[in-house]
């Protein structure tokens, strides 16, 4: 059994690229995952907490000064920074502006550890960002919406991302008990079936996500190449300029996995936390954010990749 989901983690970026096709080409498989994605989202952050572990975890954090100016800078710095541009030019209240704007001040992807792993680095850098990043949450948002009320309302989006951290922090607290209880030496096998198991999960996941994208190929395909535009730009740009930012002091280990934060971030909270996300453009750009998200081990590999033992 643990062999087999070790084929998944070495074909990882290949069984991604599977959900996501899986996701367009099967409309009514993706339809009925939808309602299941909160769950399954919780699934894949056990399984990485699991990996993980809680003395990594913990020794990390320790060291947690340079890990908290990069949330900031992620979830706070950006997204004003946007408001304040668009602002300029009269375009704050814009589909586009919401769009990026929500997407910037969003926590990193539950899946941007594993992400990470599909790179070839350690998953801990980015696992510390989404632990802290989730935990900030609720304090990140309130100059955004502040600034934003075309985003929607304050109160919603604040309780929306309290009921999330407490959700991932009993999965994640879980996790951490599971771990110590049943496996606090993992071997290298049970690792890597971990990962095949995490990968799976992650192909699964897309095929859900990517359910408002079947219909809007055939009733507006300009709208939706327009979104895949912004949504591959903002997602990759991203990564790209947090590790020239990152990488200055030559930390490659956790300045990688830190860009793959910058660029892939979990938008699709806002669904129950923001009135703005509620429209077909958001829709579309939502669904077209999956694609370079996924595809991020492979366009991204020439720059971020990098072989280790535990890839």
């Amino acid at each position: 059994m643990l062999q087999s989901l070790g084929l998944f983690a070495r074909y990882g970026r290949f069984v991604l690229v599977a959900g996501l096709l899986a996701g367009l080409a099967l409309p009514a498989v993706a339809q009925a995952l939808r309602p299941w994605l909160s769950e399954m989202v919780l699934f894949l952050l056990f399984l990485t907490a699991f990996r993980v572990g809680f003395p990594a975890t913990h020794e990390g954090l320790r060291r947690s000064w340079s890990v908290l100016g990069v949330v900031l800078t992620y979830q706070l710095v950006l997204p004003l920074v946007c408001l304040g541009v668009f602002g300029l030019f009269g375009l704050a209240q814009s589909p586009v502006t919401i769009a990026l704007t929500l997407m910037l001040a969003a926590p990193p992807l539950t899946g941007s550890p594993n992400l990470s792993l599909l790179l070839g680095h350690s998953p801990e850098p980015a696992f510390r960002l989404l632990v802290l990043g989730t935990l900030l949450l609720p304090l990140t948002l309130i100059p955004v919406f502040w600034f934003s009320p075309a985003l929607g309302s304050l109160t919603q989006a604040l309780a929306a991302a309290l009921r999330l951290g407490a959700a991932l922090g009993v999965t994640i607290a879980f996790a951490f008990v599971a771990r110590a209880l049943l496996h606090p030496n993992m071997s290298e096998t049970e690792i890597r079936g971990v990962d095949g198991l995490t990968i799976l999960t992650l192909a699964i996941v897309v095929v859900g996500l990517m359910s408002a994208l079947a219909p809007a190929l055939s009733t507006n395909p300009a709208a939706l190449a327009g979104w895949l535009f912004i949504a591959l730009v903002i997602n990759l740009g991203l990564q790209v300029i947090a590790y020239l930012v990152l990488n200055r002091g030559g930390d490659v280990v956790s300045s990688a996995p830190m860009a793959v934060v910058a660029g892939n971030r979990n938008v699709a909270l806002f669904l129950v936390a923001s009135s703005a996300t509620q429209t077909d453009s958001f829709l579309m750009f939502l669904g077209c954010y999956q694609i370079p998200m996924y595809l991020t081990p492979f366009l991204m590999r020439p720059l971020l990749g990098r072989r280790i033992s535990s890839a």
